[in-house]
């Protein structure tokens, strides 16, 4: 991020602009909505300006920008439609102490004005940094549509009401209140006039002014393989509104980036034979926050509910009385299996689908390996990696067809996902060979239709690569 976004309370402060054309038009039909004493120098002015100027919304000097004239101004806008006489106004500006935006010129500007949806004093920003204007305007047409009129003068009503609301709790009993206000009770009375919203407010104080505290509650939710627009509706909503996230070492930053701002975030993440926060630990920690009356979201890759040691910490949340829900996610056979163009079960092949890990708290797992070696079974082997050369040697042990594809899909469901493609008889030294580094799920049984392969640089194996 190049440009920090920040919102600039420009009330009483000077700001001045260089030009008087439809360039500089634009941007003063956005400072004129805000509280600013604006300057406008320009030799020829446009009739609208001149207007703005009679009306007594802003100062017009008829004559060129020149030094001293941004002392004491927060911002400078070089808006002349001249390359030469824009660079001259910043530079005097910069000079002056001003932050300067150059019309159209992103490299020379210090700060950028975004695109704004305007539902006053609600107001989006939407910036890209100059790389796609159209994109921002496209997102603030799609806003406006989407935003409702009235949230403005429900925003300026509540904005008054805040020091009324003061006599809550801070935290979850004001976000509740506010929540209740702009979701459900303001849009309510809004729509019998907006001299019922007042009135609505203090009845809806009272409600909430006589609650009992909330007890704390534990979300189980889903992460699912680690792309955020693979997270259900529900996740979102459980992220949006959590106090203290857990999470584990697969969940992603992108979805990490979904959970509310002020949400304390916790890393509580295991890696197989390697460093690990013990499950009494996790189990503590998801107990000690609800206690406290947080909402807690314990976030695990995939499906918690697939090898996620789900149920210790139900059973720590039962052992407390503390309320607990299950977000379900899309666990990691689901993404691998749609990467690489295939189902799980298909008929006249399999009609089961055996979930194995790779291994347990005791090392490697052990398995039905008679059952699964025979002819036309699959399997998704979660946590498989170093478990490899086990599962290839009992299975072939126990009769399985040395062909029998394998297929091992790195970081399932993501944008770096790669896929390589086996028989059993190669799966050990092959998976070694092609340095996976990320999280990765075995497909026993299973060839891709279409296939990214990390093999190019391993001449013997290329062949087994679709």
């Amino acid at each position: 991020m190049q440009h920090f976004p920040i919102f600039l309370d420009l009330a009483g402060r000077r700001v001045v602009l260089a030009g008087g054309g439809e360039t500089a038009v634009a941007k003063l039909r956005l400072l004129l909505k805000t509280e600013a004493h604006l300057t406008v120098f320009a030799t020829d002015p446009c009739a609208e300006i001149e207007a703005w100027a009679e009306a007594g919304r802003l100062r017009l000097v008829r004559r060129t920008f020149g030094p001293g004239d941004a002392l004491c101004a927060a911002l400078a806008y070089a808006a002349e439609d001249d390359p030469e006489a824009d660079a001259r106004t910043a530079r005097l500006a910069r000079a002056d102490g001003a932050l300067v935006n150059i019309v159209d010129n992103l490299k020379g500007s210090q700060f950028i004005t975004p695109a704004i949806v305007d539902r006053d004093p609600v107001t989006v920003a939407i910036g890209t940094e100059g790389a796609a204007p159209v994109l921002a305007r496209a997102i603030k047409r799609d806003l406006e549509e989407r935003l409702p009129a009235g949230l403005g003068v429900l925003a300026r009503i509540g904005k008054a009401f805040r020091a009324a609301a003061d006599r809550l709790p801070m935290g979850r009993a004001r976000r509740d209140f506010w929540a209740d206000y702009y979701f459900d009770a303001g849009p309510r009375a809004l729509a019998k006039g907006e001299e019922t919203v007042r009135p609505a407010l203090d009845r809806l104080l009272e409600v909430h002014a006589g609650r009992r505290p909330d007890a704390g509650r534990v979300a189980f939710v889903g992460a699912g393989p680690g792309d955020p627009e693979l997270l259900t509706l529900k996740a979102r909503r459980a992220l949006d509104t959590a106090d203290v996230v857990i999470h584990d070492r697969l969940v992603t930053p992108g979805i990490l980036e979904l959970a509310r701002r002020e949400a304390v975030l916790i890393a509580a993440g295991k890696e197989g034979f390697g460093p690990a926060v013990a499950q009494a630990d996790i189990d503590a920690l998801i107990v000690e926050h609800a206690r406290a009356g947080a909402h807690v979201v314990r976030l695990k890759a995939g499906d918690p509910t697939v090898f996620g040691r789900l149920d210790e910490e139900i059973a720590a949340c039962e052992a407390h009385g503390i309320a607990f829900s299950i977000v379900p996610g899309i666990t990691a056979a689901s993404a691998a299996v749609a990467g690489i163009g295939q189902s799980l079960t298909r008929r006249g092949r399999n009609s089961s689908v055996r979930f194995l890990t790779g291994h347990d708290v005791a090392g490697f797992a052990d398995h039905d390996w008679k059952t699964l070696a025979a002819p036309g079974e699959v399997a998704a082997i979660y946590m498989g990696k170093r478990a490899a050369r086990f599962v290839q040697g009992r299975l072939l042990m126990h009769g399985a067809d040395p062909d029998t594809p394998v297929t091992v899909v790195e970081n399932a469901g993501r944008t770096d996902q790669r896929v390589i493609a086996l028989r059993l008889s190669e799966l050990e030294p092959g998976l070694t060979a092609a340095t996976v580094t990320g999280p990765a799920l075995i497909l026993y049984g299973l060839a891709p239709r279409a296939a990214e392969t990390a093999l190019a640089d391993l001449p013997d194996l290329k062949e087994a690569a679709l």
